[in-house]
């Protein structure tokens, strides 16, 4: 079911397939909208309760004026959880989506009973980053959102996957022409300023579980593992023949440890 409501003084967009036991809310990645879960939710839908959103700035979500702050976007993921009446729930964030969990669990640890990332780290922006982002929305302002996400989406998949995937990817280019660009303007200026959330993930109680891809371009195999091994409390797997988008590239697989996680932390 989607529809409507109001949260933070902004309209947002919410997928909800009701029924369920425990509840997973997901959260997309940047230049993406909740349509990029529609395979994968309709598998974990078997057993869980899934809530999508589109985050504030992408989608038919509103926008903030001058900056989605990731704390502005965990503000609205966790009323989308009070919308939906849903007490406590399990967030998993995909990319920039996983900067927003990260958050959410943070300043709401009492309603998130386990965090999963899904190809997303904790660290901020360094520089050069921080440059290329400043760039992108110099061209976004340019009227080039659309070059960008033809350009930069095919990149978020294994080499040998695009083939076999060329439908979810054409489709997910062609669905940010429904982005406002002045709301991913002001996304990338709000994952700008983000804090780096390291220490916090190695002091949180809450159970952690982190999906990288040995053939993702944005986050090196080195980093995720380097990342592994400063959190070694965290249930973490690196899946073969995978990019930055394991959910679709191998959602069987991250379906089924999704499942084992959240079975371990009921057990």
């Amino acid at each position: 079911m989607e529809f409507f409501a109001i949260s933070n003084g902004i309209p947002v967009h919410i997928s909800d397939t009701k029924n369920g036991e425990e509840t997973i809310l997901l959260l997309h990645g940047y230049l993406e909208t909740l349509y990029i879960y529609t395979e994968f939710s309709e598998l974990l839908s078997k057993k869980y309760r899934v809530i999508s959103i589109d985050l504030p700035g992408h989608g038919l979500t509103g926008s903030d004026k001058q900056i989605n702050s990731i704390e502005f976007s965990a503000a609205v993921a966790r009323d989308v959880l009070n919308i939906c009446k849903v007490d406590k729930a399990y967030i998993a964030g995909h990319s920039m989506g996983g900067y927003v969990a990260q958050t959410c669990v943070k300043l709401y640890p009492e309603v998130f009973k386990g965090l999963i990332l899904l190809n997303s780290t904790p660290f901020a922006d360094t520089p050069e980053k921080q440059a290329d982002r400043l760039r992108e929305i110099e061209l976004i302002q340019s009227s080039k959102l659309n070059r960008i996400a033809e350009l930069s989406i095919p990149k978020m998949y294994d080499q040998e996957n695009l083939r076999r995937l060329d439908e979810k990817i054409v489709e997910t280019v062609e669905i940010c022409e429904t982005h406002d660009p002045n709301g991913i303007v002001a996304c990338l200026r709000g994952v700008m300023q983000r804090e780096d959330n390291l220490k916090i993930l190695q002091s949180l109680k809450t159970p952690l579980l982190l999906l990288f891809g040995d053939k993702d371009k944005f986050i090196a195999v080195e980093t995720a593992q380097s990342l592994i091994s400063q959190l070694p409390d965290a249930k973490s797997v690196i899946i073969e023949g995978c990019g930055h988008n394991s959910f679709i590239e191998q959602p069987g697989k991250v379906a089924e440890l999704i499942d084992a996680f959240i079975s371990d932390t009921l057990s």
